[in-house]
């Protein structure tokens, strides 16, 4: 399963490393989160996703960013409360990561590639952007941070079947 995507490091929340690879296999949801957002109670949404699915093939991946209006000041251990006692998270959150910029997580730049938005593939437009990729990572779709992660349940059925 050879894929750049599925090659690039990721560090977790608590610190341990990863690649997309560990999730081989699995429909994965990437979102670039924020606590103080105005689309911060998508998290709800997030978790209900990931608990309707997870057991048939879908991953969701956090990636907090504090680069749209500073909206993620905390660190790992704040944001990680954070989330787990105001939206009940249990999906994997990561490390802060840029993904816009000069100092745009690579992971973040190869989803741009695959998947042009609005700024096309040098930009993502504000917190919540969010990226689904197919199990054998060939297939990225984006969506815009207003959608719903609710709104997204026939384009991740269509991957899981």
């Amino acid at each position: 399963m050879s894929n750049e995507l599925f090659d690039i490091p990721v560090t977790t929340i608590k610190g341990e490393q990863k690649t997309l690879a560990d999730f081989a296999g699995k429909a994965v949801l990437v979102v670039n989160t924020a606590s103080k957002c105005g689309f911060t109670p998508q998290y709800k949404g997030l978790e209900n996703l990931w608990q309707q699915y997870k057991d048939k093939g879908l991953m969701v991946l956090g990636f907090p960013c504090n680069q749209f209006g500073k909206q993620e000041p905390g660190n790992e251990g704040a944001i990680s409360e954070f989330c787990e006692l105001n939206f009940g998270v249990s999906f994997p959150l990561f490390k802060k990561v840029d993904v816009n910029g000069s100092d745009a997580h690579p992971l973040f730049v190869q989803l741009k590639k695959k998947a042009p938005g609005l700024l096309g593939s040098q930009g993502v437009k504000w917190n919540f952007t969010k990226f689904l990729v197919s199990a054998d990572g060939k297939q990225v779709k984006r969506f815009a941070p207003a959608t719903k992660p609710e709104d997204l349940t026939a384009e991740i059925e269509a991957l899981l079947k």
